[in-house]
């Protein structure tokens, strides 16, 4: 008895690993014809200079780090366990002063190529584009991305399922998503 592999044509397969996950998740419709690269819709004053600057200094760290862990493993180990701290703490800052209310934590289909998430019924088509901005726990990390609608299924309960394909997102934010990702795989494997 001989079992085979079936083969896949190439719209069957899948590019990108999925997850079902329960992330926050801020979406607002595009204006038709509004570019897809133009800055998205999540306005955060202040907070977005101070992001920035907490992934430079992030940047600058784990480089040290990667220089020290050469010559005294012992320091080097120390300053990952305090860092560690000091990105627990800021965590908890942000989680307690998130501004996703309970609603905006949502059952969701994740992966680097976009997602499917359930909205009341008639809210959005096929071919609008979105602006999404989800918050991954633990992390809480923000990854922003545009997406275009590819499907929208009624789920007969007045909701739709509507799946969407990422047409703009920068690479730090994909990698956001893919080490999201991968993480709920181990957390699920280690259960």
């Amino acid at each position: 008895m001989s079992s085979q592999i079936p083969t896949l044509t190439p719209a069957e397969r899948r590019d990108y690993f999925r997850i079902d996950d329960r992330i926050g998740l801020e979406v607002h419709p595009l204006p038709p014809g509004q570019p897809s690269d133009e800055p998205l819709l999540f306005d955060e004053g202040p907070i977005a200079e101070l992001r920035a600057e907490m992934k430079r200094l992030d940047q600058d760290i784990r480089l040290h780090l990667n220089n020290l862990s050469e010559k005294d493993r012992l320091l080097a180990t120390l300053i990952k366990s305090l860092n560690s701290k000091v990105d627990t703490l800021a965590r908890i800052m942000a989680f307690d002063q998130n501004p996703l209310q309970p609603t905006d934590w949502q059952e969701v289909t994740l992966s680097e190529g976009g997602m499917a998430f359930i909205t009341p019924g008639n809210r959005y088509q096929q071919g609008d584009h979105l602006a999404l901005r989800m918050t991954l726990p633990p992390e809480l990390f923000q990854p922003e991305a545009t997406a275009q609608v590819v499907a929208v299924i009624a789920d007969g309960a007045g909701s739709d399922r509507v799946h969407t394909e990422f047409i703009a997102i920068s690479d730090g934010c994909r990698r956001q998503i893919a080490r999201h990702v991968m993480r709920w795989q181990v957390r699920q494997r280690q259960k």
